[in-house]
């Protein structure tokens, strides 16, 4: 279409001839558009965006949830392979009932190798704990123990005095080491008696670690 020979007279003639009810179909036509642009503008692309910023909220919700689900998952498989080392672990400590049965398991070992335990004294147990920081030290105030929440276990301090032959008693100590209980001779005096066919009196203290929920 060549536009030079359009001829914008004849097309003026033209729309001046178009029937009135024509142009006014057209004109409702073109005022609907307009308005429903408005409308569309004004309330319903709001609207519209709004919801659609919901959905998109909702699917971030949903795949963090499934994220969340497959932690959960994953946090548990964990906890069930260190279930069993944390039973095997907790076995090596002395349960409250242990510790005060502490005589008669000590002297069943020392009957088997033909010793006698002629003392055993539990001191009270010592809390240990994590990180513990400096406070400065005030006169006539006892210090503050460790918080329950933060004690891993306790150390039982227990005195002893151990009559029998010597290697017997080196016996009994290996045998107490293989037991499935923590247990550690910390200090020790070893004195022959003469008078007793060269049996030995062995005197000490020994620690033996204790549960942390059962001495607090």
């Amino acid at each position: 279409m060549d536009l030079n020979k359009i001829d914008l007279q004849d097309i003026k003639e033209k729309f001046l001839k178009t029937d009135r009810k024509t142009l006014i179909k057209f004109g409702i036509g073109f005022g609907a558009l307009i308005l429903f642009l408005i409308i569309y503008l004004a309330i319903l692309k709001p609207i519209v965006d709004k919801k659609r910023d919901i959905l998109k909220d909702q699917i971030v919700k949903v795949n963090e949830t499934k994220k969340f689900k497959k932690e959960i998952k994953s946090i548990k498989k964990k906890i069930k392979k260190l279930t069993p080392e944390f039973k095997k672990n907790s076995s090596l400590f002395h349960s409250k009932a242990e510790v005060e049965d502490l005589y008669n398991s000590l002297s069943i070992f020392a009957t088997n190798y033909n010793l006698q335990i002629s003392k055993i004294e539990k001191k009270p147990p010592i809390a240990v704990g994590g990180d513990k920081k400096k406070k400065k030290k005030k006169k006539k105030k006892k210090k503050k123990s460790v918080k329950a929440s933060k004690v891993k276990y306790f150390k039982i301090p227990v005195s002893y005095a151990i009559t029998g032959n010597f290697l017997d008693f080196i016996k009994f100590k290996r045998a107490i080491a293989k037991s499935k209980k923590m247990l550690n001779f910390d200090e020790e005096l070893i004195e022959v008696n003469n008078k007793d066919g060269g049996k030995i009196i062995a005197t000490g203290q020994l620690t033996i670690v204790g549960l942390p929920d059962e001495f607090n």
